[in-house]
């Protein structure tokens, strides 16, 4: 199989949803088609390779585990929220809102190349013992369980009525600022990794998947426009100086000053 059909068929995913947003100017369907957007790839996969091995089933059944998790989460989330204020700027504009949608497409298709180097390899693969993979799971399970927790956890603070001008110390978020993303980073190392096992040559770049949302997360989308975000709200607050002062960006550190609400 050609890995360019997967890419085509997450713009196609894409594509479809893009209209209906763009014409009921929602932004109901965004994130909910990122998730679903790796599910589909995920089954695509299984279609059409058919894989035997152990390894190349349990990665596709926890991408799809993975999307289903996230993708529940979001769509509660929007459905309380109702609107999405990232695409204020952008909703009323095709070619704006557009790009966006343009970019999650190419990215899950990235995100989704050592996955799919997996599959690909299933032959390779099936030669190394299952056991040797065991580690990268328990990988997996801590990085959904932190992501999940700490979603679970905000969304909960978020939803009492007192906390709607304060912010997220509590919980894990007072090891971490942002202990989601650093779950969902463990997530797709933890997936990616294994084909360290078996790919050779150029099919090391799949590994651009797992370096694709972490620099993503760290540098683009997703912590820089928070913490942008989160200092225009509470930066004159000195709570929150001390908390963003004691509290690492991602990764907890044990000896950090702990602050908490």
């Amino acid at each position: 199989m050609n890995i360019w059909y997967l890419l085509l068929a997450s713009l196609a995913i894409n594509a479809v949803f893009f209209v209906f947003a763009a014409i009921l100017r929602t932004d109901v369907f965004t994130d909910i088609t990122y998730s679903l957007s790796f599910a589909v790839l995920s089954v695509f996969l299984y279609v059409s390779l058919r894989p035997g091995s152990t390894t190349a089933l349990a990665t596709l059944a926890m991408v799809v585990l993975w999307a289903i998790r996230l993708g529940s989460y979001l769509f509660f989330r929007i459905m309380h929220i109702k609107v999405d204020h990232r695409f204020d700027d952008r909703r009323n504009s095709v070619v704006a809102f557009g790009s966006f949608w343009l970019l999650q497409a190419v990215s899950a298709w990235i995100i989704m190349l050592p996955v799919t180097g997996i599959v690909l390899a299933d032959g390779r693969i099936s030669e190394i013992p299952v056991t040797a993979f065991v580690p990268f799971v328990a990988l997996f399970v801590a990085g959904l369980t932190l992501e999940t927790v700490a979603d679970a956890q905000k969304y909960s603070f978020k939803r009492r009525k007192e906390n709607e001008h304060r912010f997220m110390s509590s919980g894990v978020w007072r090891f971490s600022r942002h202990p989601n993303y650093l779950g969902e980073i463990v997530v797709w190392w933890s997936l990616a990794l294994p084909g360290a096992f078996v790919f050779t040559g150029l099919e090391w770049l799949y590994f651009l998947g797992p370096l694709h949302i972490t620099l993503l997360l760290l540098f683009v989308s997703g912590i820089p426009l928070l913490e942008k975000s989160a200092d225009k709200k509470w930066g004159g607050d000195e709570a929150y100086r001390e908390y963003k002062a004691g509290t690492p960006l991602l990764v907890p550190n044990p000896f950090a000053k702990r602050v908490g609400t």
